[in-house]
């Protein structure tokens, strides 16, 4: 396992790992923030902070190119905070711990943050190479894109001068994004009754773990477990145990695709043996369903700490056929797009605790109108179940321009690198372009970026020889920008 900085380009994988070692997760970007200006004040670049807080560094023109259009590098400050159970991490306060393992970097047991960490780098390394030849440089850093993209959301029209968006924050080397999904957060809260639990139970700590979880928008079709979904089908199974909920936490954030689950649980004491041979044949269901795509997860019962409220029965039926009948993974493939998904849900978050209950699903489309369908009909159903539920945070997609001509310039110089055409597609993930598009319409978009796989999870790793080719593109990218009309 060798250093990072070990590894080529040395400019890039330095402020990697500088970047590594700033807490910098969704909310809590101000280190990194700081880090960014301060780079742009040690190599003399005119930077700006806007009232959201996105950063601007401005680098001129090489000699010679100065009639060249103007390129915007555009990344992410934050990074999605997720790691394993057994691993001890502050993400407000703790350094990631990234290494080189073979052919790919990894962190131990926390997300890597190459999303977007390894974009931020390619531009900061962009903007202090003296012997790369490029028009007009700015390069935009944009807070809260993992949570919120309030900071694309908040950009004002007019602050930028380039007339090329450049988005470093896709995952597949050798593809080229020219559209990607909008989505939208459907949130709901409920109250529920609880009771008094019998005497003599005995008190379960119920946990689903082992899950690979990922991104809810890459991944949401790889058919992966959704440890929400499992832990309700254990929940409902034990009930003809009369097995009663006294707690349920599942998921941490919207846009990741829940790994893990817990619940706490009174049992009746003479009901152990069947608790046990319910719990053990839904680890065999779920392993049978997960096989091929999951096949790590684990279901465990232990003795928990004796409580003394759980909720009332007609609640707890009631909650859990919601939970069941929640929409999760893919609702409808592309008709325009072959192999891609049109619209999805994650159902993210699930909480039960002290008479109080919340749900978070995040829903996804390439058609704007079918997000907010998709919308409707979630918050809806939990509606129906007497929740306040509400949509927040909706955001447009980006729709596919195949006449650009940043395209054709890309694909262009792609072939002359490597002797072949780059795969042009659109993502189901929710990219930045969209809204950055919707205050500068006269942008020509594209999106590109290194081999990144299972981000927003711990399993998070780069393909370094793919870093290394993302950086060659996009330096010979530059080069070939056309003149300015």
């Amino acid at each position: 396992m060798s250093d990072l900085l070990n590894l080529k380009p040395a400019a890039l994988w330095t402020h990697f790992q500088n970047i590594c070692n700033i807490p910098h997760p969704s909310g809590e970007e101000d280190a990194v923030r700081q880090y960014v200006l301060g780079f742009a004040e040690k190599h003399g670049l005119k930077a700006e902070t806007d009232e959201a807080g996105n950063v601007v560094i401005r680098k001129p023109a090489t000699p010679g190119f100065e009639n060249r259009v103007g390129v915007v590098l555009q990344g992410h400050l934050d990074m999605v905070p997720q790691k394993n159970a057994d691993t001890e991490h502050d993400f407000s306060k703790d350094p990631i711990q990234a290494y080189v393992d073979g052919e790919w970097v990894k962190a131990r047991g926390t997300t890597l943050g190459a999303d977007n960490g390894i974009g931020m780098a390619a531009a900061l390394a962009v903007l202090e190479d003296k012997e790369l030849q490029h028009g007009p440089v700015e390069a935009l850093f944009t807070i809260d894109e993992e949570r919120s993209m309030v900071g694309a959301e908040e950009l004002k029209s007019g602050w930028l001068q380039g007339k090329i968006l450049l988005n470093l924050d896709t995952e597949e080397e050798g593809e080229l994004y020219v559209g990607c999904a909008g989505g939208v957060d459907a949130i709901a809260e409920a109250t529920y009754t609880e009771e008094s639990a019998e005497a003599g139970v005995n008190w379960l700590s119920l946990e689903v773990k082992g899950l690979k979880g990922g991104h809810s928008g890459c991944d949401i079709h790889l058919q992966r477990g959704n440890a929400n979904k499992i832990m309700v089908n254990l929940l409902k199974a034990l009930q003809t145990a009369g097995v009663r909920v006294a707690s349920i936490n599942g998921g941490s954030l919207s846009n990741a695709i829940p790994r893990e689950a817990f619940a706490v649980v009174a049992a009746p004491a003479d009901k152990a043996e069947e608790v046990a041979a319910i719990v053990d044949e839904q680890l065999s269901i779920s392993r049978n369903i997960l096989a091929e795509t999951d096949g790590g997860i684990i279901i465990t019962a232990n003795a928990a700490d004796a409580g003394e409220k759980v909720m009332a029965q007609a609640d707890q039926q009631k909650w859990l056929d919601l939970f069941h009948a929640m929409p999760n993974g893919v609702d409808r493939m592309s008709e325009s797009v072959e192999g891609v998904v049109e619209t999805s849900n994650n159902f993210a978050i699930m909480t039960v605790s002290e008479g109080k209950i919340g749900v978070h699903c995040f829903a996804r489309s390439l058609v704007d109108s079918a997000t907010s369908e998709i919308g409707e009909r979630l918050i809806g159903l939990m509606r129906l179940a007497g929740m306040e539920a509400r949509l927040e945070g909706q955001f447009p997609g980006w729709q596919p321009n195949m006449d650009s001509a940043i395209l054709a310039s890309m694909k262009e110089t792609y072939n002359s690198l490597y002797g072949k055409i780059p795969e042009v597609k659109v993502i189901h993930a929710g990219l930045e372009c969209g809204l950055l598009g919707s205050k500068y319409p006269e942008w020509d978009m594209l999106s590109i970026g290194p081999t990144i796989c299972f981000p927003h999870s711990p399993d998070e790793k780069v393909e370094i020889n793919s870093v290394e080719k993302f950086w060659s593109l996009l330096s010979e990218a530059l080069a070939r920008v056309p003149v300015a009309e």
